[in-house]
């Protein structure tokens, strides 16, 4: 049966390929939060070396991008870092929560400083400091507002930048500089501070006593069929949860307490 998703992609699902398993071919087009491409990129790889008749394209463009284009029917796959905002609410869009996304505060390497506290962060993110970070339409910057600034506004005093890759850059080589990024990005280029006193690590997350995460969304306009459910699917499948979300810098949904 011949099937036709949204973005103008068409996905075949079909039996009897041989194998005891359907045959899954076609394209498959997502874009949106940029924290999500390092799982995103080696899921895309892998599922394509498992389905050789599909094809996955995977674009970064902040989480509200992604949100939208998958809204208009642009894309098939919206990934975001973020709860679906009420606006969003009436497009149809269904929400599939893939990983948990654990984010944290950086410096350039020759910072002293090893800790902040909520206060100072705080203090940091609405008060003038050279502060890299992320544009409006970026889920990143939507957890952080959401988990430490608690409703307090960002300054608009900061350098911004499109990508968590960028920010992590930017920092690396300005002194005396502050941002945050998805964890997985926080390579030896910079310095990851503790927060509260607690050091950033998956299991300080699941035991509830490291604050800073999200979690990482794969929305769908309807339901999603062929290739696209099978993407989703494999994701979200023990295969790849128990195997390599660790491995990429993310949490599996199934490990989280609540």
């Amino acid at each position: 049966m011949l099937l036709t998703g949204c973005g103008g992609s068409q996905q075949a699902a079909t039996s009897g390929s041989g194998s005891g398993e359907a045959a899954i071919s076609g394209k498959i087009s997502a874009s949106g939060s940029t924290a999500l491409l390092p799982l995103l990129k080696p899921a895309q790889e892998a599922f394509q070396d498992k389905y050789k008749d599909v094809t996955v394209n995977v674009a970064g463009g902040g989480s509200f991008t992604g949100m939208n284009q998958v809204a208009e029917g642009s894309v098939d796959i919206g990934d975001s870092d973020v709860n679906l905002p009420d606006e969003y609410k009436d497009k149809g869009l269904v929400d599939h929560k893939v990983v948990v996304e654990p984010f944290v505060f950086i410096v350039d390497k020759a910072n002293k400083v090893d800790n902040l506290t909520k206060d100072q962060v705080v203090g940091i993110l609405d008060q003038k400091i050279t502060l890299i970070h992320r544009a409006k339409s970026s889920g990143s910057r939507a957890t952080i507002s959401d988990v430490v600034l608690k409703g307090a506004a960002f300054t608009d005093d900061a350098v911004i930048q499109d990508s968590n890759g960028a920010v992590r850059a930017a920092i690396a080589s300005t002194p005396g500089s502050i941002g945050y990024v998805d964890a997985p990005y926080a390579d030896d280029s910079v310095k990851v501070l503790k927060f509260d006193g607690v050091e950033y690590s998956a299991q300080n997350i699941i035991d509830g006593k490291y604050p800073i995460y999200g979690y990482g969304h794969m929305y769908t306009k309807g339901e999603p069929t062929g290739a696209v459910k099978a993407f989703i699917d494999y994701i979200l499948s023990e295969e790849f949860q128990n195997s390599q979300v660790e491995k990429l810098g993310f949490i599996p949904v199934s490990k989280m307490k609540k």
